[in-house]
């Protein structure tokens, strides 16, 4: 399986200090090393996935448990009229991020922040985040990575101008994260709370029909 390079600092550390262990005879130590490599390995994971066929269709951009759905709440949410969809993603769930709909990137915004637990209500708008904002057959989807208090980092890989397809990778956030996902509000919603989807995979909702821009589909690597 693929690893995510975000994670070769974290496994190649583990491993050395492992092997240092070894050579001093510290077998035990070396083997807790050698676990946490193999953890950093299972962390950083980057499975392949079955983008569907949905020219409309929105796909979550994580693997997770859907915690929050329904017309975002005041202060929350960036200026105007939105759905929410709000996935939280514990240490052992993928966390290589998804492009939830193929279209062009507009805006790509980092505020630094706080690192309250992700699953919190203010965690959206106080914690360290990323919103990357893409531009679907003139409708506009925002995602929102968001760190914890185990995430420090998000990596954001997408920049303005860029044309993205559907369920391509967009980033990585590291450890336990969540991802809000705001939708134009005439978007039909496909999930309930507490359904667990996959990044890439999903369909959690359907934009209303409009021509599709057949010059914004791509090609890539799922």
């Amino acid at each position: 399986m693929k690893i995510d390079r975000a994670g070769a600092p974290f496994i190649g550390a583990a491993f050395l200090v492992g092997l240092v262990f070894m050579f001093f005879g510290q077998a035990a130590l070396a083997g807790v090393f050698a676990g946490l490599a193999g953890f950093f390995c299972f962390f950083f994971r980057d499975p392949k996935r079955n983008i569907p066929d949905a020219p409309n269709g929105v796909v979550s951009p994580a693997d997770g448990r859907v915690v929050f759905l329904g017309v975002s709440e005041s202060g929350t949410a960036p200026d105007g009229n939105w759905l929410q969809v709000s996935i939280f993603l514990s240490p052992l769930d993928v966390h290589v991020n998804r492009v939830p709909v193929s279209g062009v990137i507009t805006r790509v915004d980092y505020q630094p922040g706080r690192f309250l637990p992700a699953y919190r209500k203010e965690a959206g708008i106080e914690n360290e985040r990323c919103e990357t904002w893409i531009d679907h057959c003139g409708q506009i989807v925002v995602c929102r990575q968001i760190v914890g208090i185990l995430a420090r980092r998000v990596v954001c890989r997408v920049t303005p101008g860029m044309a993205v397809g559907l369920g391509q990778r967009l980033g990585i956030m590291k450890f336990g994260s969540r991802i809000d996902l705001f939708l134009p509000p005439d978007g039909l919603l496909q999930v309930s709370v507490g359904d667990i989807v996959r990044g890439g995979e999903t369909i959690v909702a359907v934009l209303s029909e409009r021509e599709v821009d057949k010059a914004k589909d791509q090609t890539f690597d799922a």
